[in-house]
């Protein structure tokens, strides 16, 4: 009896020889206008400023300002409270600019605000000696870092769709405009400033030093 054996066929011929880049998605063209994709750009770029101000205040003013807005949809009460918002976090922003820290004997971190005589430890755990105390004494530079951080916190309120919604609901184009462009003109204008006067300090809300 005599059997016949069929030879194997290929795989390659089995499998159809589809070109690679036939059936890949075509990518998504950009819709945005040049002027939007340099806003984003720059909003990247200025982004990292959030880091200067202190963390809480930040993460607070960003948890409450949707449902203080009301996402965007203020009535007189909403507009109100939003306002107080605003301003109780940039006062925040401009009050911890002034805090500082030092560890105690016992590595215990403490803070204080910065006076012209030296650093008021807050809860009066700890105290310094008097030559020590005089490093932490108040100088121009704190006030402009406070300056700094306003413009800092108003250009982060600025970029938050919700806030701008409550106090500008339908801007007109010039307003877009400036409501567009002052944000990133702030974020640049003070990251060239921290840059050229960096702070020292290590006060509330900011990040430790190892030391």
């Amino acid at each position: 009896m005599e059997i016949k054996v069929e030879p194997e066929k290929s795989q390659n011929h089995d499998e159809e020889k589809v070109p690679l880049l036939k059936d890949m998605p075509e990518q998504e063209t950009d819709t945005r206008n040049p002027v939007q994709k340099a806003i984003s750009q720059t909003f990247q770029s200025t982004a990292h400023l959030a880091n200067l101000l202190p963390t809480g205040t930040v993460l607070a003013f960003q948890l409450l300002s949707p449902i203080f807005s009301n996402q965007g949809k203020c009535d007189p009460v909403s507009r109100f409270m939003t306002a107080g918002l605003v301003a109780l976090c940039g006062a925040s922003c401009f009050l911890q600019s002034f805090t500082d820290s030092f560890r105690d004997k016992k590595g215990n971190v403490c803070y204080g605000f910065a006076t012209f005589r030296g650093l008021w430890v807050i809860d009066g755990s700890a105290t310094l000696p008097p030559e020590e105390a005089a490093k932490y004494r108040l100088q121009f530079i704190d006030f402009v870092h406070s300056f700094m951080s306003i413009l800092v916190f108003s250009a982060i309120a600025l970029f938050d769709q919700n806030v701008v919604s409550c106090f500008y609901p339908t801007p007109s184009q010039e307003a877009q405009e400036i409501l567009t462009a002052m944000p990133v003109g702030i974020g640049v204008f003070c990251s060239m400033l921290f840059v050229v006067f960096p702070t020292k300090r290590h006060g509330i809300g900011f990040p430790l030093s190892v030391n």
